[in-house]
């Protein structure tokens, strides 16, 4: 089989893996983890749920963080772990590409 055939399937597969559940189930809530988990301790202790700290940001604040930072922390967390992620990769394969043969014949960097 060939590569971009292959490429193709696989991402013909991921779309319909993330509108399945949307085609299933139209009237369904989709929430975070954290809501549910909040949802599934009030439901077992019968009472208010109680968080055991407040996150650090908040305290600085003194309050609770707006929409508009949280979004731009998360943005910055997943930017910061895109490029651990681009640089490792760019590591490994200019690693494997230069791995072989004398230093003559590598070319300058």
């Amino acid at each position: 089989m060939k590569k971009k055939t292959l490429v193709g399937i696989l991402l013909a597969l991921v779309v319909v893996l993330m509108v399945m559940p949307l085609l299933l189930q139209p009237e369904a809530e989709f929430g975070g983890s954290d809501d549910a988990g909040s949802q599934m301790v009030e439901q077992i202790q019968g009472g208010e749920y109680e968080p055991w700290f407040t996150p650090i940001l908040e305290r600085l604040l003194g309050g609770e963080i707006p929409g508009e930072l949280e979004s731009l922390l998360f943005c910055v967390q997943t930017g910061i772990g895109v490029g651990v992620l681009a640089f490792s990769f760019g590591y490994l394969v200019a690693r494997k590409k230069y791995a072989g043969g004398s230093s003559e014949e590598r070319e300058p960097c």
